[in-house]
């Protein structure tokens, strides 16, 4: 299938760059280049299998919020955000809750936006080198040492962080429901954490779960 590329940016020079770059790669069709939220949503109606490669910094969107909303509106569309800058509390939630927004800075090599296009078109969520380290810097700047988990113990940790349920643990690893609860118990006791969301960040300082598989 065909996407429609939407190219929504303010620089011209940009947009050229990227037609330029997107003219080699099969597997897009039109080039639709936008310069507003409400042409952008009259375009993704006609055109929802699109791929939007957007600067969110020099658009109409009010929020973060509103353009989780977008995406979300459009399951079949798939996002590039391509800026100069980002906050971190951005780029946080765009991570967490945004599945099909790939994150690629103005400033990465072309050989990085190159890849993103190519991951994006197959359905994939590209994030570039420098926002990824950048996260995994902050995740890990406040790691301490806390009493060891066993090989097992970390196993389950992981599987917890990557949204697994007690239930579905159990099964994968042929163990009772009140095994792992009780693995659970433990490793919270461990950790010095009351709920999953404390587990998962402990997960990812301690590199039990990779960040990349985190928020891929």
């Amino acid at each position: 299938m065909m996407r429609t590329l939407v190219l929504a940016d303010n620089q011209d020079i940009t947009r050229y760059g990227i037609k330029l770059l997107c003219s080699v790669h099969v597997g897009l069709g039109d080039v639709v280049e936008i310069t507003g939220k409400k042409r952008l949503v009259q375009i993704l109606l006609q055109c929802p299998c699109s791929l939007v490669v957007l600067d969110y910094t020099l658009f109409d969107l009010s929020s973060v919020d509103e353009l989780l909303i977008l995406e979300q509106r459009f399951p079949e569309t798939q996002w590039i955000l391509f800026c100069d800058d980002l906050s971190e509390d951005f780029i946080h939630k765009v991570l967490i809750s945004g599945s099909r927004i790939g994150i690629v800075m103005k400033d990465c090599k072309l050989p990085e936006l190159e890849e993103a296009i190519q991951c994006t078109l197959k359905a994939e969520r590209f994030i570039c080198r420098r926002i990824m380290q950048l996260m995994q810097s902050k995740v890990g700047a406040s790691f301490d040492e806390r009493e060891r988990l066993t090989a097992t113990e970390k196993e389950i940790l992981r599987a917890i962080a990557m949204g697994k349920t007690t239930k579905e643990i159990a099964a994968e690893r042929f163990l009772s429901v009140h095994t792992v609860m009780t693995h659970r118990k433990n490793i919270f006791r461990k950790l010095r954490v009351n709920n999953v969301h404390e587990a998962t960040k402990y997960a990812m300082r301690a590199g039990i779960v990779n960040m990349a598989e985190y928020y891929i």
